[in-house]
């Protein structure tokens, strides 16, 4: 197994040799780069901005991304112009403010340092995502109500994508995001009423702890997610959408 380190010292080698003059940075962001990592479970997240991102141009990368992604199983880069990532903070307000807060350049100038994310739009899309997870979650149920394995399973794989979102939902509420996760959970249950429990069932499945009674528990977590967007909706209302700072007449 190739170490972390060495992985992306060797995907930025090769990505700079491949793209030439055309790369202009390569930013590490996630878990990995909050100091969460863990090995065989925690993925490298790249951020690839090019001068020019057409298709000729994304064609002399195919193979750096083959090894990376196909040998090294680790999940394709996000390529952006500079222009292109300016222009997406308003629709993807929670990666962006994500990556700016939590970032290593491993190549080239900082591209996300000063970029502006529209709050109100942040709001928005923390609340399209967790009805949009909890929609998901509530058919994955129906599916596998009498599956303890696949329940289990599919537990365990959406708590770091739900965690990401209780970090955001105290962001939206103005509060202090704690680095550690139970405490986060606990502020939340603090905050809106959802059992805190629930969410730290999802990290000891994913570490592997064992559990009984999964539907039961899987409905819970049901339960609180439905609780933290309501408790959203009504602590926080929707403002205007709009990315401009004052409405036209």
């Amino acid at each position: 197994m190739i170490a972390r380190e060495e992985k992306l010292a060797e995907f930025t080698r090769r990505l700079h040799e491949a793209a030439g003059d055309n790369l202009q940075s390569i930013v590490l962001y996630g878990s990995a780069a909050r100091g969460e990592y863990h090995e065989h479970k925690s993925d490298l997240n790249l951020l690839c901005v090019l001068t020019s991102a057409k298709a000729s141009d994304l064609a002399r990368l195919a193979r750096v991304i083959h090894w990376w992604s196909g040998q090294l199983k680790e999940p394709p880069p996000q390529f952006f112009t500079l222009e292109e990532l300016r222009q997406s903070a308003d629709v993807f307000a929670i990666e962006l403010l994500d990556m700016g807060q939590n970032h290593k350049v491993l190549f080239g100038s900082d591209p996300v340092a000063d970029l502006e994310v529209p709050m109100n739009l942040h709001r928005i899309e923390i609340e399209h995502d967790l009805r949009a997870l909890l929609q998901k979650l509530r058919i994955h149920f129906v599916h596998y109500s009498e599956n303890e394995v696949q329940l289990r399973e599919i537990y365990a794989k959406s708590i770091s994508g739900m965690t990401v979102l209780l970090r955001h939902v105290l962001i939206a509420l103005g509060e202090h995001v704690p680095s550690d996760r139970s405490h986060l959970y606990r502020r939340i249950e603090e905050l809106t009423g959802a059992d805190a429990a629930a969410f730290e069932l999802g990290r000891a499945l994913r570490d592997n702890h064992p559990s009984a009674e999964i539907p039961r528990s899987f409905g819970k977590y049901l339960e609180a997610i439905a609780i933290v967007i309501h408790s959203l909706d009504a602590i926080v209302p929707k403002r205007e959408w709009q990315r401009l700072k004052h409405s036209r007449d």
